[in-house]
């Protein structure tokens, strides 16, 4: 593992966030855990309004920020920004756009916004995956956390699987018990018909659009699922759903795994 590169993309990581959650948690201390060991990472996540941008010291990122990502046939330009986590200097970077993360909140709806959760998911996971392009950097493993995320494993095996940098990448999707949820909207169809992902890839597993259906079509698309949560009955579901489709999963606490022994042993695996 220690040439490998994991580019780790979450929908919320500790201590940006004035809430703790078992994902913020998750999301810190495995990167943290990763870099100390010495691998080669990159984090991504949105740029909530809720963020202090200026107790935090986030700074635009000039070179990665300046392209316009269409979603749903609207174009969208992107700015990233950075920031590190003081006590372990590890950097984040944060994908911004004023119509869609200025609202105060991360998933409520807000009447000055009127995107839907759907089409800021689309965007966050495009505004890292482009930016990744940018980079020029092709990382080994790409680990998606948290359901806001969990459109990026259908985007890799559909718009990006022809990418050099992402197409040949291992992907890893991780959930948790608790997470805070929204509402998605009603135009998922539109985007997918737009970026033209075929049918087949995602509307088996959504009987209803929620975030619930996101999470399994994370998991479906996946090559192996890390489960955030301190018992199984706390993700039953998506451990059972996982099984039934023969993934490769492990389970963490939120608290655990502070020298990232058990996600590079997985990773290791599923390379």
């Amino acid at each position: 593992m220690d040439s490998k590169k994991i580019l780790f993309i979450t929908q919320e990581i500790a201590p940006f966030l004035t809430n703790s959650t078992p994902l913020t948690d998750f999301s810190k201390n495995i990167p943290e855990a990763v870099q100390k060991a010495g691998l080669d990472l990159r984090v991504f996540t949105p740029c909530y309004g809720t963020i202090n941008e200026r107790r935090n010291q986030l700074h635009d990122v000039i070179r990665l920020s300046g392209i316009n990502i269409a979603v749903n046939d609207m174009d969208h330009p992107l700015l990233v920004k950075v920031a590190s986590i003081p006590e372990s200097h590890l950097q984040v970077y944060f994908v911004d756009n004023d119509e869609f993360f200025k609202r105060k909140s991360k998933f409520k709806p807000d009447t000055k916004y009127t995107n839907t959760n759907i089409e800021r998911s689309v965007f966050f996971i495009r505004g890292a995956f482009e930016a990744i392009h940018k980079l020029r950097w092709v990382p080994d493993i790409i680990h998606c956390v948290g359901w806001f995320a969990g459109l990026a494993p259908l985007y890799l095996r559909s718009f990006y699987k022809d990418s050099p940098c992402l197409g040949k990448a291992k992907i890893i999707y991780s959930t948790a018990g608790e997470e805070e949820e929204g509402e998605m909207g009603d135009n998922l169809d539109e985007i997918m018909d737009y970026d033209k992902i075929p049918k087949e890839l995602w509307m088996p597993s959504l009987e209803e659009l929620t975030p619930r259906a996101i999470r399994k079509l994370g998991i479906m698309h996946a090559d192996g699922v890390s489960l955030v949560a301190h018992s199984e009955s706390e993700v039953e579901e998506y451990a059972t759903f996982a099984k039934s489709l023969d993934k490769p999963m492990i389970m963490v606490a939120p608290e655990e795994d502070a020298e990232g022994k058990k996600h590079s042993e997985f990773y290791r695996s599923i390379l």
